[in-house]
Formats: structure tokens, C-alpha cells, sequence
């Protein structure tokens, strides 16, 4: 059986699929799309083999999984599809409604963190869907991911003040975020390892493919989106795919602030499959 791979349906994973296309690999695997929440549950009830899931997902199952090495979805800095839209600074939004994304717990904790941790507020949230005009007739501040966080930017309303996550927790910190990380099901990784090292290794040639072209590749990207080619260019050099050590260092320490917040139980190890 090939392996059954998840793809997250969102244009941050374009760069990492851009060389497969090309490469003719989408013949060896089973890909199956989905939203970061349908990912991070079909991994979780055996339904994929290996995917890239919510970094929170990892920590909340890390006994059932290993870590793909190499490969995450990043930023040491800027991200720009994690964005905080609010009628107010920041500051101001405590006891304020916010207004949270329902397809990613990785960003909803980030947010959590920072405004508990270096913001001392603590606002009213509630889940929405990702439409930020209806989240703003609630709330005063809306948190959006992804593409629609990307749409919502690209069409900006200039009266809205907007924070970038990503930016905000390396301004905090002075360490990159790590927004989903490649996970395996353990079991599979003990059966698979050849198959686990070769997609691996094309995975990683797929986004230095990307990278090196990443004008065309953003252009490809652009023929089905609203966006400029140059919108994108701008975002996909934003992104970083790597998973090195400041990588896992970030990824460690939002871990320890979301175990201080109670949102984990413990802080996980980072199981890295060795390969």
C-alpha cells in the first residue's frame, strides 16, 4: 500500500508540493487533504501514516508519534498568515472579545500565551468561522490563519490594527515559531523507514526546488488566488521549512509556556526520527 500522506490545503504548503508535481513522487503516495484540525484528528485515529499536523497536536499525542527531521512550517519572525485584526491596540483588549479561528489550535494557543505571558490581559474569546467581517460585529479583535489570514491582510482595511504572531513571538522571545511539524505514527516509522528516508528526501529537494524558483513557483501559485505573484514571493521567503536547532528550541519553549498556561499536560520530548 502506498503511504497515506496528509497535505494541508492551505498556500504555506505550496513550496513543499511544488517539486513533487514536478517530480511525478505524487505517484508513490496516498495524498489526502485537509484543514489542520481534519489532519491533525485522521492522524491521531490511524487514518494517515505521516502528516503535517498543528505542533500543539504533536505534544497532545507525542507517545503515538516521531518527528520527521528537516521539515517544519515556520518563521523566524514575520509569518504572515497568522494575524491578530483588532479595532484597538493591543493593549486595550483586555476583557475584550476576540474572536478565534476554528481550524488551528497551534495559533489559538500562541495567542493564548502571548497575551496571558508578555501582554498581562486577558480577554473574552470565542470560536468563529473564518470570516473576519462577521468576526469583528462581535468582537473587537478577530485572530485569523492561513489563507484567509493572508485574504484578509491582502484586502487590509487600514483602520484595523494588525499583529503578526510570528513577529510578536520572536519580538518576546527572540526565538523562530513553529507552526506544524511533520509527524508519524510511530508504528509505521518502525516498519518504514526506507519509505519514511525517501519521502523525507524529497520533501527537502522539493522546497530547495521552490526556494530556487520561488518567483515561478508563487506565480503558479497566484493563476488561482486573487493575490500578486509579488504578494506571494514576498510571503513564501517569509516561511522557513527547516526544522534545526532554533527551530526545536522555539518549539521547546512554546511548549513550556503552554504547559505553564495549562493548556499541556506536560512539556513533550521532541521525538526526532533518526534517519
Amino acid at each position: 500500500m502506498r503511504p497515506r500522506v496528509g497535505h494541508i490545503q492551505f498556500i504555506n504548503c505550496f513550496p513543499l508540493f511544488y517539486g513533487l508535481i514536478e517530480k511525478k513522487f505524487l505517484l508513490e503516495i496516498e495524498l489526502i487533504k485537509g484543514n489542520p484540525t481534519d489532519l491533525n484528528r485522521m492522524l491521531k485515529e490511524g487514518e494517515l501514516d505521516l502528516a503535517p499536523i498543528s505542533s500543539i497536536a504533536y505534544a497532545q499525542n507525542y507517545e503515538e508519534y516521531v518527528l520527521m527531521p528537516d521539515i517544519s512550517i515556520s518563521c523566524d519572525g514575520e509569518v504572515k498568515s497568522v494575524y491578530l485584526f483588532s479595532k484597538v491596540p493591543i493593549e486595550e483588549l483586555d476583557g475584550k472579545k476576540i474572536a478565534l479561528s476554528n481550524i488551528s489550535a497551534t495559533s489559538v494557543n500562541l495567542l493564548y500565551i502571548l497575551m496571558h505571558f508578555f501582554y498581562k490581559i486577558e480577554p473574552h474569546y470565542f470560536i468563529s468561522a473564518p470570516e473576519l467581517g462577521a468576526m469583528l460585529l462581535e468582537g473587537e479583535a478577530a485572530l485569523l490563519i492561513g489563507d484567509d489570514a493572508l485574504r484578509a491582510k491582502y484586502k487590509q482595511e487600514k483602520r484595523l490594527f494588525v499583529y503578526d504572531l510570528g513577529q510578536l513571538w520572536k519580538d518576546k522571545t527572540g526565538l523562530p515559531m513553529v507552526f506544524a511539524v511533520w509527524a508519524i505514527r510511530e508504528e509505521f516509522a518502525q516498519k518504514n523507514l526506507d519509505t519514511i528516508r525517501l519521502i523525507k528526501n524529497t520533501f527537502v529537494d522539493s522546497i530547495s526546488l521552490s526556494l530556487e524558483n520561488v518567483e515561478e513557483v508563487a506565480a503558479k501559485a497566484a493563476y488561482w488566488e486573487d493575490f500578486t505573484t509579488s504578494y506571494l514571493v514576498d510571503y513564501f521567503k517569509s516561511l522557513r521549512f527547516d526544522f534545526d536547532l532554533s527551530k526545536q528550541e522555539g518549539l521547546e519553549e512554546y511548549y513550556r509556556y503552554a504547559h505553564k498556561l495549562g493548556i499541556l499536560e506536560k512539556v513533550p520530548p521532541l521525538k526526532i526520527l533518526n534517519i
